[in-house]
């Protein structure tokens, strides 16, 4: 599996970009520099900072500060870079305190800057309409999104490959009672489950209540597709020959489905979980745009994602469909991927 996998360029790639998006969810308060929440309502829809890398012919990374003005017709202020004001970064600097893997307390950030607050003089990629930074609320949304995603496709893993395998193995009644809760749940229109699911969730929930409840939702619908591969699969080998032949030697029947039947058809488990992990994604993405997953001020990519609904703050500040790129490039990877492990997993392929 592993040199066939090797062979598979646009796998390799898809895995690089994987592992790299989930050392993102492990490092995330470390690489922001800013409190995800913290907002300023002076600094709404800042422009993003470019970083300068060299100063005077050595290496000093450093961004222009911000000016501001009173617009004379909005009589907003107004921030424009200042090509005056250099502020030097530095890597490994101090900021805001968290718990470094939930554990391990302490200040130190990726980047920081000399002699002033980063969250008050850093914006990589620009600020939102509440002020608050897009780099390091981006960081927060990806871990909130990535792992929904994981941990919704194990649950429906867990239930798929179960139930499926239940379904196929014992068949009769069990199956017929299995398929046909497959098929209400299938047959429920999408979009006003989703509208049902939303206003259900009681509004006093705290952030994590919501985050368990959308997980567990999407992972309870999620689970029917695997199942019906897996049913088809134990149905078509429970007949085989080597089946019969574990079933004269005594096995047992949880012997005989975990050794002999699943290893069989491992790459369509690999192929169906490596899809359905996009698909979570996109689903709890969609929810959020719409208004009908997590809410502010939980942050994922699709709560960043909703001030790009307004087509006049788009055209005024673009940098607000940032949050689009990594759920593209994370979508396209685990494709990547899991077509790459499909077909190493193959046992008849070549």
């Amino acid at each position: 599996m592993r040199w066939r996998f090797r062979r598979h360029k646009l796998a390799i790639v898809g895995s690089i970009v994987v592992i790299f998006f989930y050392t993102v969810v492990l490092f995330a308060d470390f690489l922001a520099y800013a409190p995800p929440t913290e907002s300023e309502a002076q600094r709404s829809l800042l422009a993003p900072q470019g970083i300068h890398w060299v100063d005077h012919g050595r290496i000093d990374p450093y961004v222009y500060g911000f000016t501001g003005r009173r617009d004379p017709l909005t009589l907003k202020r107004v921030y424009t870079l200042d090509p005056t004001k250099k502020i030097s970064l530095r890597i490994f600097a101090h900021g805001f305190p968290y718990r470094l893997f939930g554990l391990i307390p302490t200040d130190r950030h990726l980047i920081g800057v000399v002699g002033a607050r980063t969250e008050d003089t850093l914006f990589v990629l620009g600020t939102d309409e509440q002020g608050r930074d897009l780099w390091s609320r981006l960081m927060y949304a990806t871990r909130t999104s990535l792992i929904i995603g994981l941990a919704g496709v194990t649950i429906a893993l867990f239930l798929g490959v179960l139930l499926g395998g239940i379904s196929g193995f014992y068949g009769g009644g069990v199956d017929t009672a299995i398929q046909r809760v497959i098929e209400i749940l299938r047959s429920i229109p999408t979009i006003p489950l989703w509208l049902g699911l939303a206003a259900a969730l009681p509004n006093d929930w705290t952030i994590g209540q919501v985050y368990f409840a959308i997980t567990l939702i999407i992972s309870l619908i999620g689970w029917t597709e695997l199942a019906r591969v897996v049913r088809g699969r134990f149905l078509s080998l429970r007949e085989e020959e080597f089946v019969m032949a574990a079933e004269l030697a005594g096995s047992s029947q949880v012997r005989i489905i975990l050794s002999h039947m699943v290893p069989s058809f491992l790459s369509h488990i690999i192929a169906a979980t490596t899809l359905a992990l996009p698909a979570m994604i996109v689903s709890e993405t969609s929810l959020s745009f719409l208004g009908l997953g997590l809410r502010p001020p939980a942050v994922s990519w699709g709560v960043l994602l909703q001030q790009a609904q307004n087509v006049q703050a788009l055209a005024i500040s673009p940098w607000l469909l940032i949050p689009a790129i990594p759920v593209i490039t994370v979508i396209l990877a685990f494709n990547f991927t899991g077509d790459g492990l499909r077909d190493a997993a193959d046992p008849y392929g070549h």
